[in-house]
């Protein structure tokens, strides 16, 4: 399928990241998501451990606010941490207590390496960075889940048991934030660069912080192949 559209800028980052945003959307952990092959023990392991990562990723999202220039930036950016708490974590929350973790062990587990590095290296990037470092980093996590929802939901097996993970990353309310945030990422954009992205020299960093962000996604798939 061609990619979703989740504005312009996305586009660019997306093409700019090459191999690297392939090997994301389609790792073996996803593929085990869509035909059911993955380990119920690994799904779980990478639940606890993204719950965490969910904790420091909303709090980059509200560091947005801070970085904001706009009220429709701070907007975006509050909304975000919304649907971060209130959807994506209450996903974790009730498949974990259905399998006797409860919300108390999730929020309480100790990070992995990789959920570390990635979740400081968000962080460092909003706060060494701007507005558009920020975003560059907190993008992939975004619009690959909505991007990897959308695929597995046309090509999912039927008996899969993670189609309800599926579902709320293919779902219509996680979707429109994924459309939001990207026509949000273009505003902000044109307002600090211009119109035309790719002539900036700007382009460089930005883009060298949504890599840097998708190849930690891989590092994140592959803690939780290995989990136990």
């Amino acid at each position: 399928m061609t990619h979703p559209d989740y504005g312009k800028t996305f586009a660019v980052w997306r093409a700019g990241a090459g191999q690297s945003w392939h090997d994301y959307i389609n790792h073996d952990f996803v593929e085990g998501l869509r035909d059911g092959s993955l380990p119920r023990v690994s799904f779980l392991h990478y639940l606890i451990q993204d719950y965490v990562y969910l904790v420091h990723y909303a709090r980059a999202w509200s560091l947005g606010v801070i970085k904001a220039e706009t009220l429709d930036e701070m907007k975006i950016c509050a909304g975000t941490v919304n649907t971060l708490v209130n959807l994506e974590m209450s996903l974790h929350v009730t498949t974990c207590t259905a399998a006797g973790i409860s919300e108390e062990a999730l929020f309480d587990a100790s990070e992995t390496t990789e959920n570390l590095a990635y979740t400081r290296y968000v962080m460092d990037a909003g706060m060494q960075g701007d507005f558009l470092d920020l975003m560059a980093a907190l993008a992939p996590c975004v619009m690959g889940y909505g991007e990897i929802g959308l695929r597995l939901a046309k090509t999912a097996a039927e008996d899969t048991p993670y189609a309800d993970w599926i579902a709320v990353y293919s779902g219509d309310e996680y979707q429109q934030a994924c459309r939001t945030v990207g026509a949000m990422i273009d505003q902000s954009v044109e307002r600090r660069i211009g119109h035309d992205m790719t002539a900036s020299p700007r382009l460089a960093s930005v883009q060298s912080r949504f890599t840097k962000a998708t190849e930690l996604e891989i590092g994140f798939w592959d803690m939780g192949l290995r989990g136990k």
